[in-house]
């Protein structure tokens, strides 16, 4: 389960597609969470309002500004101005859990004889992987630095990680939890209501 989330986007009316009266419309917003990157609609409480990239609490005990967590959603149902700070967003999260990320690169294993879990980050062929491989063989990174510093042809792992996130968000389904081969991205079982 989720316990901090990053507001991507606030809709003090709801969503502009909801056809029921605005007095009957509650606000709405887009949030990205923190330990899972899974996209979510949260219902805030009555009086507050929320600025981008606000930090919210929205785990099992007391909420002091989200009302409820209303569902899970699905790149495709966010508004233009979640899906635009979405990338931020990621980054923020990848580099507030460096190690985490510099992990992976640490412990990526080979899918099957003909692909390796390095190659699926963005621009990361063969030649780059074995490179990668080769320098964590001599000694573990410590840091998105050092592997910058060690792998030339890798001058910002911060945002292959980032860029890899965000293609993941795009492309599952939220209703089947489809996507051929997840790195970073796995949904919580999701709680639902109050």
């Amino acid at each position: 389960m989720e316990d901090y989330a990053i507001v991507l986007d606030y809709l003090p009316h709801g969503h502009p597609e909801d056809e029921r009266p605005i007095y009957k419309k509650e606000p709405i917003a887009y949030a990205l969470g923190e330990e899972y990157l899974t996209l979510i609609e949260l219902v805030p409480k009555a009086g507050i309002e929320f600025k981008s990239h606000e930090r919210v609490y929205i785990g099992k005990d007391e909420r002091n500004k989200i009302e409820y967590i209303k569902r899970r959603i699905g790149y495709k149902d966010m508004s233009a101005a979640a899906k635009s700070e979405l990338p931020y967003a990621v980054e923020e999260v990848v580099s507030k859990n460096e190690k985490k990320f510099v992990q992976f690169f640490n412990e990526a294993q080979a899918i099957s004889t003909r692909l390796h879990r390095l190659e699926l980050l963005p621009g990361i062929g063969k030649k780059l992987m074995w490179e990668i491989l080769e320098e964590r063989k001599k000694k573990l990174f410590e840091s998105f630095e050092d592997i910058s510093a060690r792998v030339k042809s890798i001058p910002d792992p911060k945002k292959l990680i980032s860029r890899r996130i965000v293609s993941e968000l795009e492309e599952e389904d939220v209703r089947t939890g489809k996507r051929k081969y997840k790195l970073f991205v796995s949904p919580p079982p999701m709680r639902r209501g109050r």
